[in-house]
């Protein structure tokens, strides 16, 4: 009966398209529905599903999977793809990205970090960015533009804080940051309206610091990696399948991953999609992709200890202000980070301003909601802006938004690579408000390690997931 039925839908449906459209226009719409071309849409609204196989499934559709699915496909050439069976699906529970961690970002980049990694992975995103026609051109479309203003940072330091940011500067220098050191009177002749009590240095960057549109970020890498044949589907992924993997490595069992299932939108049906490779992208919630495979759970028989070691990683929540100042400062304003931690930018050319500040442990808010709170502004931030700039003791706020940040418990750094007891499962997660600026680097670094087995540009190896396991800590002293 459910043949017969199957059969009535689609035969007296499609001939009653055939008068309704004309011959010509139904054999079209019939020849897509047969065979899905590159970047199809498996989503619950298109009732014709690709074969469920594939050789990555990223999970997770922010700027961190897209840029990964971008840098897969720009490896491997055009011609060669089907040789070698490269097929790419990007999974993304919300397409709309309402709640996304990367168009809620501020959209800004720096190489003024302190660790080497850092500060290599922000230079290439930021020649990544300057060139972004260069990459992520589209045959027959506008080439893509993010809008990128390169003001640079300014960092300010007291005396206790002087050797720290010098230290830093120096780091910088040796690999080839443009960045220079003012002294007090120095930075007062070149910001005038910048008060300068209790600073002894600051550390400004020339080049290749700014911010951007991440949005339009977003959208360029996905277009680019659909034109290169990228797949996508919307969905949430409710589980992954996992079966032992014959023999020990290291003393240890291995296990691998072989399905993924999806739910898919405004229904009960799940898709069971399979695959060789898949990437965690899912951003602030990582953790509860990881926890589908009994990572950081406990194992009573202790065989299986490394998977006791959760992927530290949760969301946090973050608040951007944007206020309006008249007589604020103009065209020279950079992206100032007082002391405090608390920062701000100049948003557009009208006397709008951009900012905010990392809270303290202990202020840590609520991040099941994505309310804003607007006494933090008033109590916390504002006295810190009015202090560092004359002109914000007059300021008008006209909005505000709050965003996730991916955040690595541990140390704040990114975690990237292999599982070691899941050898087809790669992480990028835990950026701690870092990722838009480092998903560039990253996603080559991912490709890298899964198509050559190793990182071929930058070596990121440090930031693996084995740190956790030897309890080593990388810190990174430069947080905003």
């Amino acid at each position: 009966m459910n043949a017969i039925r199957t059969f009535r839908r689609t035969f007296i449906g499609g001939y009653m398209k055939i008068f309704d459209e004309g011959w010509s226009k139904a054999k079209q719409r019939m020849k897509t529905a047969i065979k899905p071309g590159p970047g199809f849409d498996i989503g619950w609204d298109n009732p014709n599903m690709p074969i469920n196989n594939y050789d990555i499934v990223i999970i997770g559709g922010g700027v961190m999977g897209w840029s990964t699915a971008y840098w897969l496909m720009h490896k491997v050439p055009r011609k060669a793809r089907g040789k070698i069976g490269l097929n790419v699906l990007v999974v993304e529970k919300d397409p709309s990205y309402t709640r996304a961690s990367t168009v809620l970002s501020v959209g800004s980049i720096r190489q003024q970090f302190t660790l080497p990694e850092n500060i290599n992975m922000s230079m290439f995103s930021s020649h990544f960015i300057r060139n972004i026609r260069e990459y992520l051109s589209v045959y027959e479309e506008d080439p893509p533009d993010v809008q990128f203003n390169p003001q640079g940072y300014l960092f300010l330091a007291t005396a206790e804080g002087a050797e720290q940011l010098k230290q830093a500067h120096d780091t910088q220098i040796a690999l080839g940051a443009k960045v220079r050191l003012f002294t007090k009177r120095q930075l007062e002749v070149k910001f005038p309206w910048l008060n300068t009590e209790g600073i002894e240095l600051g550390n400004y960057g020339m080049e290749n610091e700014g911010w951007f549109d991440p949005w339009l970020l977003l959208m360029a890498l996905k277009k680019k990696a659909i034109s290169l044949g990228v797949d996508h589907c919307h969905g949430e992924v409710t589980d992954l399948i996992v079966e032992a993997k014959p023999g020990v490595v290291e003393g240890r069992l291995c296990k691998r991953l072989t399905h993924v299932k999806v739910k898919m939108p405004n229904s009960i049906q799940y898709q069971n999609v399979k695959a060789g490779h898949f990437i965690n992208t899912a951003g602030p919630w990582a953790q509860d992709i990881a926890r589908m495979i009994g990572i950081g759970q406990e194992d009573p028989m202790g065989l299986d200890w490394e998977l006791q070691a959760p992927l530290p990683v949760e969301p946090r929540k973050r608040y951007v202000y944007v206020f309006h100042c008249p007589q604020g400062p103009g065209l020279d304003c950079p992206l100032i980070v007082d002391p405090s931690g608390t920062y701000v930018r100049r948003e557009g050319l009208a006397g709008n301003y951009l900012c905010g500040k990392s809270p303290e442990e202990h202020e840590e808010p609520d991040a099941k909601h994505l309310e804003v709170d607007y006494d933090y502004f008033n109590e916390t931030i504002w006295p810190k802006l009015a202090h560092r700039v004359k002109a914000f003791e007059e300021i008008k706020l006209r909005m505000a938004w709050a965003g996730y940040y991916d955040y690595n418990t541990v140390d704040q750094n990114a975690i990237i690579g292999t599982h070691p007891i899941y050898d087809n499962l790669y992480l990028a997660n835990g950026f701690s408000g870092h990722g838009i600026q480092q998903a560039p680097a990253v996603g080559r670094a991912v490709a890298e390690l899964l198509l050559d087995g190793e990182f071929k540009t930058l070596d990121l190896s440090r930031f693996g997931f084995e740190r956790f396991l030897r309890n080593e800590p990388i810190r990174e002293k430069n947080i905003v």
